[in-house]
């Protein structure tokens, strides 16, 4: 196991979330009943819950490219009949899907490529919901600049920009809440300390290099966070 994935294996959530945002994304498009949904970079399937609970007839398909953690996915959702987890690429999911749900995850793809890419598999009507990176103010700190390392992280303008190129609707967008990066950072945080003491050099760059991500959301989160976007073919 890489020492990235020591620090992350047995987390609940991969990224911020949290059940409010989930329910204010599928109220925006209106999905309900039997409904095909998508968690695209679902992780060990922290989001799962909610997007049951927001959609309790709906099937879900969680898919990420990390088998360790579809594993995880799929023991917990082992008498779950209507949740499968896959360790596939987020880009090949087959559809239709009603509903695809892409918490942090688009970053990875970009939001024009990625939203282009599904929309062969969205179901007629269907829609997606992403939160991306995104810069709530002008000319950040250093720090934030720092942090993510040369990625091209604009703001909300930029945002809608690249979901009118995929030939995009936007119905609603809010930022992810305080709330959401706490229920992914404090988790994080004790597993940071339980593994501090007897971490290698290897360990310990990436303990660091986590701690650094947490401290500069907490110090700048005026500055930056996700957004969370909810679109629809055109």
């Amino acid at each position: 196991m890489t020492a990235f994935f020591k620090l992350h294996s047995g987390l609940d959530r991969e990224g911020p979330g949290h059940p409010d945002e989930i329910a204010w994304a599928v109220e925006q498009v209106g999905a309900s009943g039997a409904a095909r949904m998508l968690d695209a970079g679902s992780g060990p399937g922290g989001d799962v819950p909610a997007l049951r609970t927001a959609m309790p007839g709906a099937t879900i398909l969680a898919v990420d490219s990390h088998a360790p953690f579809i594993d995880d996915l799929n023991a917990r959702f082992a008498d779950d009949p209507q949740v499968t987890g896959q360790a596939a690429d987020i880009m090949t999911a087959q559809g239709p899907f009603d509903f695809i749900w892409c918490a942090g995850a688009i970053y990875f793809v970009g939001v024009t490529e990625a939203l282009s890419g599904w929309r062969a598999a969205l179901a007629p009507g269907g829609a997606i919901a992403f939160s991306q990176a995104c810069l709530f103010r002008p000319d950040p700190p250093a720090a934030v600049d720092t942090l993510f390392e040369g990625y091209p992280v604009t703001d909300e303008a930029g945002i809608k920009a690249q979901v009118a190129a995929a030939g995009y609707d936007l119905l609603a967008t809010r930022p992810v809440s305080d709330a959401a990066w706490e229920a992914y950072f404090q988790p994080m945080e004790t597993r940071i300390a339980a593994l501090r003491p007897d971490a290698d050099p290897a360990l310990n760059a990436v303990l660091d290099d986590a701690e650094t991500e947490l401290a500069t959301w907490r110090a700048h989160r005026r500055d930056f966070g996700y957004l969370l976007c909810v679109v629809r073919p055109a």
